[in-house]
C-alpha cells in the first residue's frame, strides 16, 4: 500500500483521517497558537496517487516530477509559498550503503513525505511524535525537522558497523598476511565511504540553507533544530573522514607487516644457504678426482674435515642467531 498514513493534526493531536483527493478545511489561527496541519506519508506512490496529492494540495509540477523520479541529490526548493527538500536515505547491506530517496513538500498547512527504496518506514517516528503533542504543535516545521534528523541519525550505525569490520581485519592484518578477499573487501568499503561522503556534503548543505531559509512558515524557533541536524551531518562526515584515513592506515601497515615478514623470511634462507654453503664447498673440493690434493691421505682426514664443517657451521649458526637472523 502506497498510503501508509494520511491524517490531520489540530494542537499537536491526531484529529482523524484525510484523503488524497480533497483538502479538509483549515482555519487560519490567530498568532500563537498552533496551526492545524495534514501529514500524509507516501512510500513509492503510483503516478495516480501523486497528481491527486498534486492537484489537491497545488504542488509545484516540477517538484512532483522529482519526488516521482527518485534520483536527486539531497536539496532544498522553493515554489511560491511551499518547500520542497529532498534527503537521501541509506541502509547498509552485508558491506554495500545501499541507498534511499525522501521527498517532503511542506505547506503552510500540510506536510507530504514520498519515501523510495528507504527501510526505515516514518510509522515509529509519527508515533513519537504523536507521544508528544507538544512537539508536534510546533507545525510542520518541526515535523520536518523530525524526518531529516530521523533519517541522519540512521548514517550513524552504518559508520558504526563498518567501522567495526576495518578494526577486525586490521587485527587480523596484524597477526598474518591478509588475503585476496580481505584486501578485496578493503577497497570495497573505501569505495562505499567515498560514496557516502557524495551525499553527506549535499545534506549538510540543505540543513545549513534550512538554518538561514527565510520563509514564512519557518519558525526561527525551530531553526535551532536544523542547526542540530546539521551538527549531526558534520559529525558522520567527520567519522567517514576518519574511517578513511583507518583504512589508509590498515593498508600501510599491512603493507609494512608483510615487507618484514617477507624480509625475515629472506634473511632466514639467506642464513640456512650461507650455512650449508660450508659442507658444499668443502665436500664439492674433496669431491674432485685429483691424486696430489692436501691432506688426502691423512689417517683421520676424513674426521678432521667434518670437524672443520660442524665448526664452521656452528659458528656460523651462532652468528646469525646473534644477529636474529634466525
Amino acid at each position: 500500500m502506497s498510503v501508509i498514513a494520511a491524517r490531520l493534526y489540530r494542537q499537536g493531536q491526531p484529529a482523524g483521517p484525510v484523503s488524497l483527493e480533497s483538502c479538509p478545511p483549515i482555519p487560519d489561527h490567530g498568532k500563537g497558537e498552533a496551526e492545524d496541519f495534514v501529514w500524509i506519508g507516501l512510500h513509492e506512490p503510483t503516478d495516480a496517487e501523486l497528481q491527486a496529492v498534486q492537484e489537491t494540495y497545488r504542488l509545484h509540477p516540477l517538484a512532483v516530477e522529482d519526488a516521482q523520479k527518485a534520483h536527486q541529490l539531497p536539496k532544498v526548493d522553493i515554489y511560491g509559498d511551499q518547500l520542497f527538500v529532498v534527503a537521501r536515505t541509506a541502509h547498509l547491506e552485508g558491506d554495500e550503503i545501499v541507498y534511499g530517496e525522501t521527498s517532503v513538500f511542506v505547506g503552510k498547512h500540510h506536510v507530504i513525505s514520498v519515501r523510495h527504496g528507504s527501510a526505515r518506514a516514518h510509522t515509529e517516528l509519527r508515533a513519537q511524535l504523536e507521544a508528544a503533542p507538544t512537539l508536534l504543535s510546533n507545525g510542520v516545521d518541526y515535523v520536518l525537522h523530525a524526518i531529516l534528523d530521523f533519517i541522519v541519525d540512521g548514517y550513524l550505525p552504518i559508520v558504526e558497523t563498518i567501522e567495526e569490520n576495518v578494526l577486525e581485519i586490521e587485527k587480523r592484518a596484524l597477526d598474518a598476511f591478509l588475503d585476496r578477499e580481505d584486501v578485496m573487501r578493503l577497497f570495497s568499503l573505501r569505495r562505499e565511504l567515498i560514496r557516502f561522503q557524495r551525499v553527506l556534503a549535499p545534506m549538510a548543505e540543505v540543513s545549513s540553507k534550512l538554518v538561514h531559509l527565510d520563509v514564512p512558515y519557518l519558525d526561527a524557533a525551530v531553526r535551532p533544530y536544523f542547526k542540530d541536524v546539521y551538527d549531526h551531518v558534520r559529525r558522520v562526515d567527520s567519522m567517514v573522514a576518519s574511517l578513511r584515513e583507518v583504512l589508509t592506515t590498515v593498508f600501510e601497515v599491512s603493507h609494512l607487516l608483510e615487507s618484514q615478514r617477507q624480509g625475515a623470511i629472506t634473511r632466514r634462507l639467506a642464513a640456512w644457504a650461507a650455512i650449508l654453503a660450508v659442507p658444499t664447498a668443502i665436500a664439492g673440493i674433496y669431491g674432485m678426482n685429483f691424486e696430489n690434493m692436501p691432506e688426502l691421505h691423512l689417517r683421520y682426514g676424513y674426521f678432521a674435515t667434518l670437524g672443520v664443517i660442524a665448526l664452521l657451521c656452528g659458528t656460523l649458526y651462532a652468528w646469525f642467531r646473534h644477529t636474529k637472523w634466525l
